[in-house]
């Protein structure tokens, strides 16, 4: 087998690669409105990914050269570009998880701390003794007898990236935004082709390819997401409505959710004060709903929570589970103020129009807030 190192070719992948990470960065695609926890974590990823490219164009170069700085840098670059992969492969991931259910479970956490432990004791343990890879008197690189740890622990992240996404799309349609396959296709190839062919680095582009699909696909969600609290805008709305129409057996649960008393709030403790509560209950409705469906500001302090292929369960189940986090946000939230919602939902076939539907669960809604208000009076005019 050839165990010569094409620098002609790797100088040309990496130098697309920085091409592509740079344009995201200088046009700021790694910047998302009202998530800025995943615009932080995108913008560390690609930082990472732009030294990534450089890093492996430098090991290539010096990998075969005489002398202990071009040994040096070999080690250590290579060392980095193992590292990066662990990384940032893991963030990835993270981030996948993270942006479908807003939130990651402590169990899936901990598998990730465990890959991540496996494979740093590994590149620890390669310092003394190499059992990840060599540098020879040559200063020639060398794959060893556990670089396929690496190559295993890349393919699971990417096949768990997978599976995640698609069981989560059954639940919820409107996934179509985020196609994680395309983003993760492009890393699993240069696995596949890199362990296959010595000599050819495709990794680093690999990485770029993928974030550079990744910030398409959140930019493009961002078209329907509201600005201040994250969640959907109406245009999600129309788009639900028009491919509910193609499953002529689907059943859909839609509420429809009011913050009673939010004049007030405005009034007595200011707009920005206002516009936290929007945010908190937003916070609280996607808690809630995770990805069992999604959550839209139809306007001003009302949201709709749309529920696809509703199946079996009682449309107050999700009623109950929303008021139960409202009062125990009102007992930790130290506002001088309480949140109160009205809410009105039930289920509907997949026959039934925007208007009908919206129509139907804003009357519900309006029911149960004059409930509010017969406890409430002093808030009817708020």
């Amino acid at each position: 087998m050839d165990t010569s190192i094409n620098v002609t070719s790797i100088f040309g992948t990496d130098f697309v690669g920085v091409v592509l990470l740079l344009i995201i960065l200088l046009t700021k695609g790694w910047s998302l409105p009202a998530r800025k926890k995943e615009s932080r974590i995108l913008l560390v990823m690609v930082i990472a990914s732009v030294i990534n490219c450089l890093g492996d164009a430098l090991v290539s170069l010096c990998d075969g050269r005489e002398g202990n700085l071009m040994r040096a840098i070999c080690f250590v670059g290579n060392t980095y570009l193992y590292l990066y992969n662990l990384m940032v492969g893991i963030a990835i991931i993270y981030l996948i998880v993270n942006h479908i259910d807003k939130t990651v479970p402590p169990l899936q956490i901990a598998f990730f701390a465990v890959l991540g432990l496996v494979e740093l004791s590994l590149l620890t343990l390669n310092i003394f003794y190499p059992v990840v890879f060599r540098i020879d008197d040559h200063n020639v690189y060398h794959r060893e007898r556990y670089f396929f740890v690496f190559l295993l622990a890349g393919a699971l992240l990417i096949v768990y990236g997978y599976t995640y996404y698609f069981v989560s799309k059954l639940k919820n349609p409107s996934l179509r935004y985020f196609p994680v396959w395309q983003f993760l296709t492009p890393i699993l190839m240069a696995i596949i082709i890199q362990s296959y062919v010595y000599g050819v680095s495709l990794l680093p582009v690999g990485f770029a390819l993928a974030f550079t699909g990744l910030v398409i696909c959140l930019q493009n969600e961002c078209i329907y997401i509201d600005k201040l609290t994250g969640v959907y805008n109406r245009y999600e709305l129309e788009k639900v409505n028009k491919s509910v129409s193609f499953f002529k057996q689907e059943e859909i649960g839609a509420l429809m959710l009011d913050l009673n008393g939010f004049k007030a709030i405005n009034d007595n403790y200011s707009h920005e004060e206002g516009d936290a509560a929007l945010v908190a209950f937003a916070d609280i409705l996607v808690d809630v709903v995770r990805s069992e469906g999604i959550v839209i500001r139809f306007a001003g302090d009302e949201f709709i929570i749309i529920i696809r292929r509703f199946k079996g369960r009682s449309i107050e189940e999700y009623k109950s589970r929303i008021l139960e986090a409202v009062a125990e946000y009102n007992k930790t939230s130290g506002k001088p103020y309480p949140l109160a919602v009205a809410i009105g939902g039930d289920v509907f076939p997949s026959s039934a129009g925007e208007s009908d539907f919206v129509a139907k669960i804003d009357h519900l809604m309006y029911k149960d807030k004059e409930e509010y208000y017969k406890t409430h009076p002093k808030e009817r005019k708020s």
